[in-house]
């Protein structure tokens, strides 16, 4: 018989012979390590080697400018440029120190470049920043701060104590409304547009230009926001925006503002809600009518029978205009209020500035009794 498993065309193997086997096994593992091996190259190359040399020979990481907000910076006699860059990078205003280095190489003369105050923006151009700090006449004598909520008058009057100008010429300057640069919402009234920020005196300064400063510090704010796009949203227009971030910084402080803008507008847009009348019955907004500053001993008489527009206890809505120069936290809380049902608040506590929001007024009554009891234990800060 022949054997099944030997095919037929086969021959047979002749005697004395061994039949030769295919070798493969000794190269399987050679040509395994090799694949291995590229394939670790190529990932190195991907994830490390590519990488090293992209950032070897990338420009480095640099803002498009022109910036935002302020910044003050100070170069102390001595410090080198890289100790700059890494002071500046860390500040937010450079976005690398190779990029402030670079910029510094190509502009050549540094020695220019003194120690002293300079004002400058977060996410600048390194260039940009170079051509400030170069430049001797961008050296800050001194600064002015304005805080948020100061009015028109407070502002003349803290630029006189601050600086060498005279509080006339700087009244002057504030009265030049056309000169100021307003906007068109403000209806020749600097009243709220004068930023709240730090502002650098340099020998180049005048009372007119640091005003102009403040109002162009105010147009960055409203960019930043997307003043006349959100104000659309909310229902109102940017001048009645203002309006109420001047309220709000006012009254509130923190968080407590976005509530506090939401029970301005609860008020206004459900009058006979809660007991209310379509008045927003806000102290402040007496205060500034008095012309005065903003106080805890205001009397109901005063509520009653202060004659302006401003009385918000005698008029229904909102004042004509801001009573106040409100910072960008205000304006965002104008902007972005609170969801919720409140028609009053109180504050319960005048040194914390704890505020209670009532839906009726019953709660509001109970939120009155609660400041009244915590003015009996604190009688001299409620004098």
């Amino acid at each position: 018989m022949s054997d099944p498993f030997v095919l037929a065309d086969e021959a047979p193997p002749q005697p004395g012979r061994r039949r030769s086997k295919k070798r493969f096994s000794g190269c399987l593992p050679i040509l395994v390590f090799i694949a291995v091996a590229a394939l670790l190259i190529a990932g190195a190359y991907k994830y490390v080697v590519g990488p090293w040399f992209e950032d070897l020979f990338a420009d480095a990481e640099d803002y498009p400018g022109p910036g935002k907000g302020e910044v003050v910076f100070v170069i102390d006699p001595g410090q080198s440029i890289s100790s700059m860059g890494e002071e500046l990078e860390d500040l937010g205003v450079v976005a690398s120190v190779e990029a402030f280095e670079n910029a510094a190489d190509e502009f050549g003369d540094t020695r220019g470049i003194q120690a002293g105050t300079y004002l400058l923006k977060e996410e600048m151009k390194a260039a940009d920043v170079i051509e400030i700090l170069a430049d001797p006449s961008n050296i800050s004598q001194s600064a002015v701060s304005i805080p948020e909520g100061l009015r028109a008058v407070d502002i003349v009057n803290r630029i006189a104590e601050s600086t060498d100008f005279k509080k006339a010429a700087v009244r002057r300057a504030l009265e030049d409304t056309e000169a100021l640069g307003l906007p068109q919402q403000a209806k020749g009234n600097p009243e709220g547009y004068l930023f709240p920020a730090t502002y650098p005196v340099t020998p180049d300064t005048t009372p007119a230009s640091l005003l102009r400063d403040m109002v162009e510090r105010w147009e960055q704010a409203a960019s930043d926001l997307d003043l006349e796009a959100a104000a659309a949203e909310v229902g109102y227009t940017p001048a009645e925006i203002m309006t109420v971030a001047s309220l709000l910084q006012a009254e509130g402080r923190g968080r407590d503002m976005a509530k506090i803008a939401r029970v301005i507008y609860n008020r206004i847009e459900n009058v006979g809600a809660a007991g209310t009348i379509g008045r927003l019955q806000i102290d402040a907004t007496v205060d500034y009518a008095l012309g005065r500053p903003l106080t805890v001993g205001l009397t109901q008489e005063e509520r009653e029978n202060t004659r302006s527009p401003y009385n918000t206890f005698t008029n229904v809505g909102l004042p004509p205009g801001p009573i106040g120069n409100p910072g960008e936290e205000a304006i965002d809380a104008a902007l972005r209020p609170a969801d919720g049902d409140w028609y009053y608040y109180v504050t319960v506590n005048l040194n914390t500035g704890k505020t209670k929001f009532a839906e009726s007024y019953d709660e509001f009554l109970q939120y009155q009794q609660e400041l009244r009891d915590w003015c009996d234990d604190h009688p001299a800060v409620c004098s």
